[in-house]
């Protein structure tokens, strides 16, 4: 069973959550109307992931992923909200979400994002990766780099390109034929490398470069 908690200010959209998290048999363990109070709900309940808005009074979606994965690195967010502005998935993926889709999005989508997000994949709406998209190509093309420039391996590119089209831990050990502590080294080396705070800073890290030609 995943444990999550929901974190929004309206509480018709909290119920309806729960209503329906729990038909998939996904246990919500406790609700709040802002990040100040999904922070104490975390000292106080075992969670897995957190599914939470951005615009909040008190304490906002941002601040409060931000100190959520400051202070529970383990457990993974995903962002759920009606924004679709660039600066705000930018922000929330910065903040350290591992996910980020649209209030609109059908019930299956929901439930795909959240057990993608809990095996430790990353999961964005089609339009989110659109809005992205635009907003990086109304920007100044930055040169291909060499693999001697970013100082990356072959291997580090091979687990950058799967951890970009969305691969879980398991899936890319199973491609690279090592174990997912092996995959869990390679991400540690990226991260420190490439100087991003997280996966969610490396995908956009590896599409502002260019560095694979299908993404």
């Amino acid at each position: 069973m995943i444990k999550v908690i929901l974190v929004d200010d309206h509480h018709m959209i909290r119920n309806g959550l729960k209503t329906f998290l729990e038909e998939e048999e996904i246990t919500v363990v406790g609700e709040a109307m802002n990040g100040k109070e999904g922070l104490e709900l975390m000292k106080s309940h075992e969670i897995d992931l957190v599914v939470t808005d951005i615009m909040m009074p008190v304490m906002d979606g941002i601040d409060f992923t931000t100190q959520l994965t400051k202070d529970y690195p383990e457990v993974s967010v995903l962002a759920l909200t009606m924004l679709n502005e660039h600066q705000n998935i930018k922000q929330m993926l910065s903040a350290g979400a591992k996910g980020y889709i649209l209030k609109d999005c059908t019930q299956e989508e929901l439930i795909n994002a959240i057990k993608t997000v809990y095996a430790g994949g990353n999961y964005y709406s089609s339009s989110v990766t659109q809005v992205i998209m635009q907003g990086l190509s109304s920007k100044p093309k930055m040169k291909k780099r060499t693999i001697t420039d970013i100082a990356l391996t072959e291997r580090e590119l091979e687990v950058l390109h799967l951890i970009c089209k969305e691969k879980t831990n398991k899936e890319m050990a199973e491609e690279l034929f090592v174990t997912t502590r092996t995959i869990e080294a390679h991400k540690r080396n990226l991260i420190e490398k490439t100087g991003c705070k997280n996966v969610a800073g490396l995908v956009l890290y590896a599409i502002e470069r260019n560095l694979f030609s299908d993404l």
